[in-house]
């Protein structure tokens, strides 16, 4: 098994795009208005970070958004590459953003929380270009739509990945210390990781440099 690639997401500013770049990022995670959850940043400061960002690192724009109309003007407005869907979005949506979006990756987000969410990355998995498993919870009165710091049931995840013909990223509560079993467990494609590499808040190098270490040494 090839190495699975990583995404740092909450990025909050040019230099944390720069540090994780450094350290061997695949993509970044930008963080739009969300109903919850960490690393919010300006669309203005999206756009940004995103136009400074090196090919072949992808830039995701993290969207709560439900409306293909509303997420199209986003994604001209911070000129992203991957759009990350983080709710739940009627299968019309994906063929008017493909229409819309030439070029731009989609990814949806499966909040992970038993076995619906098998047939849920089902359904949508044909209609995205990756699936991204989190540990959120659509069903709050204030949603949860990422960066709880919650790991989830890892065999549900492990099912998903084999069921789908799309790459699965996975998320909720990965850090240094479980990652390793993390991908031994599921087998993804990519890692997402955010609280896990922070504290405080900001980037922390060191946590930053034990996780690709955690990471290359895995098998």
């Amino acid at each position: 098994m090839n190495r699975p690639r990583v995404k740092i997401c909450c990025i909050g500013d040019r230099e944390e795009a720069r540090m994780a770049v450094r350290y061997g990022a695949s993509a970044l995670g930008l963080v739009s208005e969300m109903p919850s959850g960490p690393g919010v940043i300006p669309e203005e400061l999206i756009r940004e970070i995103a136009a400074r960002v090196p090919p072949p690192i992808a830039t995701f724009l993290l969207t709560c958004k439900e409306d293909a109309a509303q997420i199209i003007a986003q994604q001209h407005r911070c000129r992203v590459n991957t759009i990350q869907l983080c709710d739940r979005v009627r299968p019309q949506i994906f063929d008017e953003l493909r229409k819309a979006l030439p070029g731009v990756h989609l990814v949806q987000v499966i909040h992970v929380s038993g076995e619906e969410s098998v047939l849920e990355a089902k359904e949508v998995a044909g209609r995205v270009d990756a699936l991204l498993l989190d540990s959120g919870n659509q069903k709050l009165a204030i949603k949860e739509l990422g960066g709880t710091g919650r790991t989830h049931d890892w065999q549900i995840s492990r099912r998903i990945v084999e069921a789908v013909d799309v790459p699965v990223f996975l998320a909720g509560g990965l850090n240094s210390d479980n990652v390793a079993e993390a991908i031994e467990r599921v087998r993804p494609f990519g890692l997402d990781v955010c609280s896990g590499v922070r504290t405080a808040g900001k980037l922390d190098e060191i946590k930053l440099q034990r996780f690709f270490a955690a990471v290359n040494n895995s098998s």
